[in-house]
């Protein structure tokens, strides 16, 4: 096991394409307080400001995680170049406070955010987002310390996990998990006996704040559970996937004023991400050297930790108790673009269940079918799915556009 100190060199030596300087002051975006940081006259949220870097070109903002997988195989494959578009490197940020920020700024006209977050951006803030597409399902675990002796979701009452990003996929399934265990989440101050604290913490920091005894488990996309469990003792508690069955985590999403003013445009992009995900599907190895640091360098870890990160779900990981629903036969991580209505809802419906820090209020009244019909705007998911077939997979059902939702602990 590395040491934390040698954990965090070893981010900070591989990771040169960004700079951090400002990342305090993302990170308080967090807690809440993009229409804070945007009312302060540095943005603003109306759709001209919001828009301004307004050209053909695609500008792809990303965390450099699996979850950005389907634009950066589109970028790597020449997908986009091949759809008719012109295509700036990716650029990559460290925090979903930054990826919010340079997304609302118009500093990246596609990206890739956790699904609760455009809720909040187009509900809380009147940001006009648009969710266009799925980027993948499942890829996320929690895990905890090696030698920690936590063998399920009661055994984290008294103790402290990190989370991304306060609206996120994984705040709302752990939360699910701990209420469903008999444990209370708290956000503020200490947990008591029968509680868990609760704090934010940006993907690249966890491993080395769980090896250091800072934090006792953190639950987060990949690769950062495979990291921690090369790298920093960490064991996997158990797999968001196995919790609910194929879930979104990340979507693609673009302004609502592209989605008008450059349909075809729209298209075309989506067009190139639904081919890449295809490609993932069928290549997830070699799809995880192309984005590792050993390949493109998309991600600053090792191709073998992000080989784990997309394709090792075997035996061992049900017998430890990370895969309770082998029957579901999940992956890690999987690709299909197509966005079920009903997984919205579900969000929509766990999200006021959910605590966060700041406002929520916006939450209340929040109609679950309403969201799915004025957040998303499939069109172009739809159109891409006709002339590639292969991108949907099939929901059990006799609509493969029709799923039900299974949440089970």
């Amino acid at each position: 096991m590395i040491a934390p100190d040698d954990l965090s060199a070893l981010w900070n030596q591989e990771w040169t394409r960004a700079d951090w300087t400002r990342r305090d002051t993302l990170d308080a975006l967090a807690r809440g307080g993009l229409a804070a940081l945007l009312g302060t006259g540095s943005l603003a949220l109306s759709s001209r400001a919001a828009h301004a870097a307004d050209d053909e070109t695609v500008r792809i903002g990303y965390l450099p995680i699996t979850d950005a997988t389907a634009l950066l195989v589109a970028h790597a494959k020449g997908y986009f170049e091949e759809a008719g578009l012109k295509v700036a490197e990716p650029v990559p940020v460290r925090s979903w406070s930054a990826l919010v920020e340079g997304f609302a700024a118009g500093k990246f006209n596609l990206a890739h955010l956790l699904k609760p977050i455009p809720v909040w951006m187009r509900y809380n803030n009147k940001f006009p987002v648009k969710i266009l597409a799925w980027a993948h399902t499942n890829g996320s675990g929690i895990v905890v310390g090696g030698k920690s002796g936590i063998a399920d979701f009661r055994d984290l009452a008294g103790k402290r996990v990190a989370v991304p990003y306060w609206y996120s996929m994984h705040n709302v399934v752990l939360q699910y998990a701990l209420r469903e265990s008999g444990v209370i989440p708290v956000i503020r101050g200490d947990a008591g006996a029968s509680e868990c604290a609760l704090q934010i913490l940006p993907p690249p920091e966890m491993p080395a704040a769980l090896a250091a005894g800072k934090i006792d488990g953190y639950i987060v996309a990949e690769p950062f559970n495979a990291l921690g469990e090369i790298k920093a003792g960490a064991r996997m508690l158990r797999f968001t996937g196995d919790i609910w069955k194929n879930h979104p985590c990340c979507v693609v999403v673009a302004h609502e004023r592209t989605t008008v003013e450059r349909p075809d445009w729209t298209g075309k992009a989506i067009d190139a991400v639904v081919r890449a995900q295809i490609f993932a599907r069928a290549n997830k190895e070699e799809v995880a050297r192309l984005i590792s640091k050993d390949g493109r360098g998309y991600l600053p870890m090792a191709g073998d930790v992000v080989v784990k990160a997309v394709s090792d779900y075997g035996p061992a990981y049900a017998e430890s108790g990370a895969i309770r629903h082998p029957e579901w036969a999940a992956s890690r991580i999987d690709f299909q673009p197509w966005p079920y209505p009903s997984a919205t809802k579900l969000i929509v419906e766990a999200m006021g269940r959910t605590l966060v820090e700041g406002d929520a209020a916006f939450l209340k009244g929040l109609d679950p079918d309403f969201v799915a019909r004025d957040l998303v705007d499939d069109r172009f998911v739809a159109a891409s799915l006709k002339r590639y077939p292969e991108g949907l997979v099939s929901a059990a059902s006799a609509d493969p556009y029709v799923r039900t939702e299974v949440l089970a602990l």
